[in-house]
């Protein structure tokens, strides 16, 4: 992993979202996981500074915190994240074809994920923030919208595989959102992604789509414009669990970094395919002794 000695600038990106047990059944270990967890691990790996925003149970605390000291994420230390009452968790099984099977999601502690006066300070100091839209973060994301404290900051949202939404709740999140990224699980010619893009060229927003081996769609609201950027499939000889996740926060490094949105789609498309050779949404040393010693 790269160092980044902390500092004033880890606070100027922000990233929000839950942390949650991933569960491997049907007697696999349980990990620390997430979206959240995923992204910033990626993050460090890039050398992006940045501050974690997130709630985590009491009980699970400890393997939460373990993982994310042993790799330098800046979570605002234990009383910030950590909440009495159970984690967010989910249940993961590896198919025989190596897809990934997920469901049973429980909200936990975020599901009322809300910033302490302590939290919305480092967000008025911030350039950007992501989030990763569960339930409890796109109540949160609405309140701080409302509330006036987004002005100012570039605001991009993991839509996820739009589980959550439906396009009239996608046009009233996009209020405050700036770039918004969806994982569909459908074709880039279904009726509802037209619906996405008439949306954000409306609102002078930016969307991206991933649809897998099926492409990256890229919509600048701001020029009118949008492409259809191709993805070579390559062999999977772990899962693909992890692999939206890995784009992200490749796409996003490059964009804020060069502000080009192709270049960041061909960047993301580099790390989407890092965890096509991990079992997990990370690699096993990510998770150090975690991998051995947490059992359902």
């Amino acid at each position: 992993m790269t160092e980044h000695p902390p500092g004033a600038d880890e606070a100027e990106t922000l990233l929000l979202g839950a942390l949650s047990l991933d569960r491997y059944v049907p007697d696999g270990p349980v990990l620390p996981g997430g979206g959240a967890l995923n992204v910033g691990w990626h993050w460090r790996s890039l050398g992006l500074p940045f501050r974690l925003i997130t709630r985590v149970g009491d009980r699970e605390a400890p393997i939460f915190l373990d993982m994310l000291d042993r790799h330098g994420i800046d979570h605002g230390g234990r009383e910030a994240i950590v909440r009495d009452g159970p984690s967010a968790s989910i249940d993961i099984d590896v198919l025989p074809d190596r897809e990934i099977w997920m469901d049973h999601y429980v909200e936990g502690v975020c599901s009322d994920l809300r910033f302490t006066p302590g939290e919305e300070g480092v967000l008025a100091g911030a350039r950007r923030l992501h989030a990763i839209l569960v339930e409890g973060v796109i109540a949160e994301l609405g309140r701080l919208g409302e509330a006036g404290l987004l002005q100012g900051m570039e605001v991009c949202a993991d839509f996820l595989g739009f589980r959550h939404y439906t396009p009239v709740r996608f046009a009233d999140t996009m209020r405050w959102v700036d770039l918004a990224i969806v994982g569909w699980p459908g074709a880039p010619d279904d009726d509802d992604v037209a619906e996405l893009r008439r949306t954000v060229d409306g609102l002078g927003k930016r969307l991206v789509v991933t649809f897998g081996s099926n492409g990256v769609l890229v919509v600048d609201g701001t020029a009118g414009s949008a492409r259809l950027i191709d993805v070579q499939p390559v062999p999977v000889t772990g899962t693909t669990v992890g692999c939206g996740d890995a784009f992200i926060a490749y796409f996003l490094a490059e964009w804020w970094a060069a502000g080009d949105l192709q270049a960041a789609a061909e960047r993301g498309k580099v790390g989407g395919a890092l965890p096509t050779a991990w079992i997990r949404p990370l690699p096993d040393q990510a998770y150090g002794s975690l991998l051995g010693a947490v059992r359902p």
